[in-house]
């Protein structure tokens, strides 16, 4: 089985789940098909295309110029069996690609563009055409992948016209050998954390879906003795830069022990903060699964996330974490909330470690890729026996 996979994100540009998930995604495929990678950049190797947007496009929208990738990705695939795409940056080239090629497509969610609204402030009207394509690709093609069962809910309720039957639920993975407990504690010591002081973590990026600029006006209410430890970057526009900013600096006037870590560090120092963290938070307003949960839990960390999407189906409430009501309407609620009960886990450390240790077990039990890769391979061959 000849597969093309196409996504954004790809090793050594990787900052968000969707990349984090292909990469491991592709590592298991490569053992079960005859796979080729498309993503964005410059060069190849085998098995691995880059692509690049059209000069002639250069400060165009966004957009435009993601659409001009997807066109180099489409020509590319006419020795495949199967197309599958990650995300709408790639969703067009998905659907160009099985109309070009008459091959079928199998798109993956990883989020929603409906849901997204404030990637508008990001994308000006290149939003509608995110939006567009999105839609377009997943009312088309031959099955759907959602990342969590509130993904699937939340696919047919935005595209009512997509089939209830082709979408199907494959989870997020985790590499329990990469993310696992870190003993060491020098990446905190070069960082300026205190290893003798509780810390709450934050990993993720600074976009109004993950609730960064909640998770900073909570923290106002967190016991003096607690550090907070923000691994934020690549702010979305310069607006929620400038927010989180100015949160930041206020917080930092208020209170000592807030870290601010804005570049990506390499895999092994985050692992190595998560272990130590008294608590990883995930306040995020909208996610399809959350992997970073899952991270944090294969490093045998309790968990403080928001009760969306599909977070409850990862963090167990009560046993692997504590999870924390979301009501766009009261923000101030949520933030109230989610302070009180980042103090309650991070100042009763009995507490914390036994949720830490049932969120390893739940991680090494359930959330393998090589699961996640067979389960997906399933999907590939029910369409491709399908067309026979």
């Amino acid at each position: 089985m000849k597969v093309g996979l196409l996504t954004r994100e790809y090793p050594p540009d990787v900052y968000g789940g969707a990349g984090v998930h292909v990469e491991f995604l592709a590592r298991e495929l490569r053992s079960l098909t005859d796979l080729d990678v498309h993503c964005w950049g410059e060069g190849a190797a085998d098995g691995l295309v880059r692509h690049s947007a059209c000069p002639a496009l250069d400060g165009a929208n966004d957009a435009l110029r993601t659409f001009s990738v997807d066109l180099t990705m489409a020509a590319a695939l006419a020795d495949r069996d199967l197309i599958h795409s990650h995300t709408w940056y790639t969703s067009l080239a998905g659907h160009v690609g099985k109309l070009l090629h008459g091959i079928p497509h199998v798109m993956t969610s990883h989020s929603l563009e409906p849901l997204r609204p404030w990637k508008a402030e990001q994308l000006g009207g290149g939003y509608a055409l995110s939006c567009w394509a999105e839609r377009t690709a997943a009312e088309a093609a031959d099955a759907v992948i959602a990342v969590s069962g509130a993904m699937r809910d939340d696919i047919l309720a935005c595209y009512p016209a997509v089939d209830p039957a082709k979408v199907h639920v494959v989870h997020n993975g985790i590499d329990t050998e990469l993310y696992r407990p870190d003993p060491g504690t020098d990446v905190l010591e070069r960082l300026g954390v205190d290893p003798g002081r509780p810390y709450v973590l934050f990993v993720g990026r600074i976009t109004r879906q993950k609730g960064v600029p909640h998770l900073l006006r909570a923290a106002r209410k967190l016991d003096p003795g607690i550090q907070l430890v923000l691994c934020a970057g690549a702010p979305d526009t310069p607006g929620i830069d400038l927010e989180f900013r100015t949160l930041f600096e206020e917080l930092g006037r208020s209170r000592a022990g807030v870290r601010w870590i804005p570049e990506m560090l390499p895999r092994p120092q985050v692992v190595q903060l998560l272990t130590h963290a008294a608590v990883f938070v995930c306040p995020s307003v909208y996610e399809p699964l959350g992997i970073v949960n899952l991270e944090a839990m294969a490093c045998g960390t309790a968990v403080v996330a928001s009760r969306v999407g599909g977070i409850p189906e990862v963090v167990r409430d009560g046993a692997t974490g504590v999870l924390v009501p979301y009501d766009e309407t009261d923000p101030e609620g949520f933030e109230r909330q989610l302070g009180l009960l980042l103090n309650e886990v991070a100042t009763d450390p009995e507490r914390a470690a036994a949720m830490g240790a049932a969120g390893r077990d739940r991680a090494l039990g359930e959330f393998g890729w090589g699961a996640v890769a067979r389960r997906t391979v399933e999907v590939y061959e029910k369409i491709l026996h399908a067309d026979r």
